[in-house]
């Protein structure tokens, strides 16, 4: 399948050069674009210098918009697939063949890069935020996922057409919860993350805590006024 990778990325100008020429030296068979997503720092510069493939937008507007601009490019460019994978590095791309054979085998819309698939979650408080999601998944879908915050996902082309021309998909739990419930199918294949090296973490401590709690509340109850969408229609 023609597969590119969606590189969000927001001051990683420490990093983006590693991300890419990682892809570009060992991983060549994959496309990339990279979204600098209105960073301050020497993002853009960095991957205008060394001639990466990126789009520059001109303002911070997170996660979910600098996302969903990838996907558009994916949609519109012709691929078969798209991996949201992490500007910062700690994302492994020797896992995104696993997650394709994982995907074209069993007919999944996403496979999700997972930590915990043949591993136990740490005893931490920020997997304790995680299980509450994957509990809250399970008792509004019927079903969950057992990392809903790996940010290593892939996704056919039917779901890059609806992240790409719907503007409530974002990258995250309560959108994953939102399609379980309309009968998408996901599937999660074990892989390892990666240390960040280089830069600072957007997520502290505080942060990662009223994220777990947003998505909690998003996906116990404003879920439930997204109007459903019928997954096996042809257009969105």
């Amino acid at each position: 399948m023609k597969t590119i990778l969606i590189i969000p990325a927001y001051n990683e100008g420490e990093n983006i050069a590693r991300v890419v020429r990682n892809i570009l030296e060992n991983y060549p068979q994959y496309d990339y674009i990279v979204v600098n997503d209105g960073s301050t720092d020497n993002t853009a510069k960095v991957c205008m210098r060394n001639g990466f493939n990126f789009l520059d937008l001109p303002e911070n507007i997170g996660l979910s918009g600098a996302f969903q601009a990838g996907m558009k490019y994916a949609y519109y460019n012709g691929y078969d697939c798209a991996i949201q994978y992490d500007g910062d590095g700690q994302h492994d791309a020797k896992y995104i063949a696993d997650m394709l054979e994982m995907m074209e085998a069993g007919g999944f819309d996403v496979v999700i890069g997972s930590r915990f698939v043949e591993k136990k979650k740490p005893k931490t408080l920020r997997m304790l935020g995680s299980n509450l999601i994957s509990a809250a998944m399970r008792i509004t879908a019927g079903t969950s996922v057992k990392d809903p915050t790996s940010g290593m996902r892939l996704y056919n082309r039917r779901m890059m057409e609806y992240h790409a021309r719907q503007y409530e998909f974002g990258p995250e739990p309560d959108t994953l919860t939102f399609l379980l419930r309309c009968g998408a199918k996901i599937g999660e294949t074990q892989v390892e993350m990666l240390e960040r090296t280089a830069g600072k973490s957007y997520l502290t401590f505080a942060r990662s805590m009223k994220y777990m709690a947003r998505m909690c509340i998003s996906i116990f109850f404003i879920q439930w006024f997204r109007k459903p969408i019928d997954l096996q229609g042809d257009e969105v």
